[in-house]
């Protein structure tokens, strides 16, 4: 048996501050989260921390660190002060390699490991918990970016994501690998593709897909971010996120059985059916929180993070609606220049789509070829934004700043078109004319839901938080830092890697759910929800998929004035949560429940005790 590669252990400790039976877990009232302690691998703004993942017989919790291309290793023998054993480096699979994520399933670690060239077929390596020994390793797809065991520990499900390269010259096709472990002598690998929705492309974007890669296949324009599992590991989903879909996947035939579009939110409504608004902060200028509804402008879910859960034998899932861009070629001049076959940027601020001068304004600067391959210029639909001053041709204060200027939005839909999918065409004066030059935009797309969302397992919106994410940190009752007295409102929609930047992301894409964990504590469920932006961790009890239930949130960021937090790094605290890891009381080396984080800005991992009461 082959042993993987160990960098020298670190023995300081990183940082500071019931047995397991066959028992009923009694279940909780309510919880809370308490701020435990915190590995710090000393790197600001690196990916030094991402996923993480916990086992229960080593203590141990593995630790994706981007920046180094590896996995560490941290001792949680002691929660309150975690430190560092080892790390396990990915050249020893393939030079140049990095890791992307881990999993941890009976006392084996599965690791998914990209290729030094992204496009290249990745590969996953699994190791022995205990003393990380090499048990051996499988090629995979392109850019292997999550995996997760089936809840027998059996099968290890990977989703490939298959990015183009940065010049968009190289696509490989998206895909879920199926990976068996029933003989640790003999893993083998099947996969699930998307060759057979190569000519549906037509009805999947009619049903609401987002299929747009300039020179793409649907197998290549399909970019598995996420995968979840059923509760008997014969179902998995992917999280298509840039596609805003999920991909339903037969796991023991290694098929892809349906691709379900998610649809939109719309951002106009003021009161959805779930008992919340609709509405977003759209402007990082106007220098205060302006929570309200955008009639003709609608949210793309974008998942990243995916789990499923069952209540009363139903099987949900929780998605985290970050939000996604296609952005690819945006550092090269070549692109800006001009040249499409270089690249393909698919988001544009609505102050430049709508400008009344055209495009060309903007060549050589932010102008996506593709979008002046189109049209001149853009219009807004007045019979839609008049509420914000637009006539025909003029989109009137609609652009202004305050209002919908500085909304980053995907210039690729929204904009009329014919039955064909052609766009049509108008003239400066807002007339329909085939001879004009102007696209005329009846919705603005932005990126992200900013919330969290309950689904079927066919696909059906059971819940959408809404707005009250936004609404929550823009209140009185949000309090961020350990000790929870410093008023979030005052940092609403900040940045994470600088400070002073009050409402920076507003007009991107808010608060940033991404990362989820969904724990279960006797008869409850509870949802941990990880902001990127904004950071920490909001809690809410699921028991009931159609009424989540708000608990809790930690956010344990200290210095959020700071010009440079990596100036202070040892003050800051977590910073760009990224991955989340639930410890059953059973599990846990202190007999109570924990929750670990992964912060990637930070470069923090950090645990939390969950205090229950009853």
């Amino acid at each position: 048996m082959a042993s993987g590669v160990l960098i020298a252990a670190a023995l300081a400790a990183c940082g500071a501050s019931s047995s397991k039976d066959d028992a009923p877990v009694p279940t909780p009232k309510s919880i809370s989260l308490e701020f435990t302690g915190r590995c710090s691998a000393s790197s600001f703004a690196s990916s030094a921390a991402e996923i993480v993942a916990y086992g229960a017989g080593s203590r141990r919790s593995f630790v994706v660190n981007a920046e180094a291309g590896r996995l560490d290793v941290l001792d949680l023998t002691n929660p309150a002060a975690p430190r560092l054993l080892q790390s396990l480096d990915a050249a020893v699979i393939a030079p140049g390699a990095e890791v992307n994520s881990v999993a941890v399933h009976d006392g084996i670690v599965a690791v998914d490991i990209e290729a030094a060239v992204k496009t290249d077929p990745g590969f996953v390596a699994f190791y022995r918990a205990h003393n990380l020994n090499l048990i051996g390793s499988v090629t995979v797809g392109a850019l292997p970016d999550n995996l997760i065991f089936t809840p027998d520990g059996r099968k290890v499900l990977v989703a490939n994501e298959g990015e183009p390269s940065d010049d968009y010259q190289i696509d490989p096709e998206g895909s879920v690998s199926i990976i068996d472990l029933s003989n640790l002598n003999n893993i083998t690998v099947r996969t699930a593709g998307f060759k057979a929705f190569n000519d549906k492309a037509d009805p999947l974007r009619a049903a609401g897909m987002r299929i747009f890669g300039p020179k793409a296949t649907v197998a290549q324009d399909l970019e598995p971010e996420y995968v979840a599992v059923s509760a008997d590991g014969g179902t998995a989903w992917a999280a298509l996120q840039e596609n805003n879909a999920l991909a339903k996947i037969d796991v023991a035939n290694a098929t892809v059985t349906a691709i379900l579009p998610l649809g939109y939110k719309d951002h106009g409504v003021a009161n959805n059916r779930f008992g919340a608004g609709n509405g977003l902060d759209a402007s990082d200028t106007e220098g205060a929180i302006n929570i309200r509804t955008w009639p003709g402008v609608v949210g793309m879910y974008h998942p990243d993070a995916i789990q499923a859960y069952t209540v009363g034998g139903e099987t949900y899932l929780v998605t985290a609606n970050e939000g996604d861009a296609r952005a690819w070629g945006e550092d090269d001049d070549a692109y800006w220049n001009g040249d499409a076959n270089q690249g393909f940027v698919e988001e544009f601020r609505v102050k430049h789509l709508v400008h009344r001068s055209g495009f060309d304004r903007r060549a050589g600067d932010d102008l996506p070829p593709q979008l002046r391959a189109l049209a001149a210029g853009a219009l807004l639909n007045p019979d839609v934004f008049g509420y914000c001053g637009a006539t025909a041709g003029n989109p009137g204060d609609c652009r202004e700043d305050k209002l919908l200027g500085r909304l980053t939005v995907t210039w690729t839909q929204g904009y009329r078109a014919d039955s064909a999918g052609q766009p049509v065409l108008f003239n400066a004066q807002g007339a329909e004319d085939p001879a004009g030059d102007r696209l005329m935009y009846d919705k603005l797309y932005a990126f992200g839901g900013r919330s969290f969302a309950i689904w079927s397992a066919d696909g059906d919106l059971v819940y959408d938080s809404g707005d009250l994410i936004e609404r929550f940190i823009a209140s009185d009752a949000c309090r961020a830092g350990s000790a929870r007295n410093i008023p979030c409102a005052q940092f609403f929609n900040s940045n994470h890697e600088e400070g002073s930047t009050f409402d920076n992301r507003s007009d991107n894409k808010g608060p940033e759910p991404e990362g989820l964990v969904i724990g279960q504590i006797g008869e409850k469920h509870f949802l941990f929800l990880g902001l990127e932006r904004m950071g920490g961790v909001l809690v809410y009890d699921i028991s009931l998929p159609t009424a989540p239930v708000f608990v809790d949130y930690i956010n344990t960021r200290e210095d959020w004035t700071t010009a440079d937090p990596g100036s202070v790094l040892s003050a800051v605290g977590e910073l760009g949560i990224e991955g989340l890891a639930f410890v059953p009381a059973a599990d846990s080396p202190n007999g109570e429940a924990m929750l670990i984080t992964g912060n990637e800005v930070s470069g923090t991992t950090a645990i939390y005790t969950i205090r229950q009461t009853f």
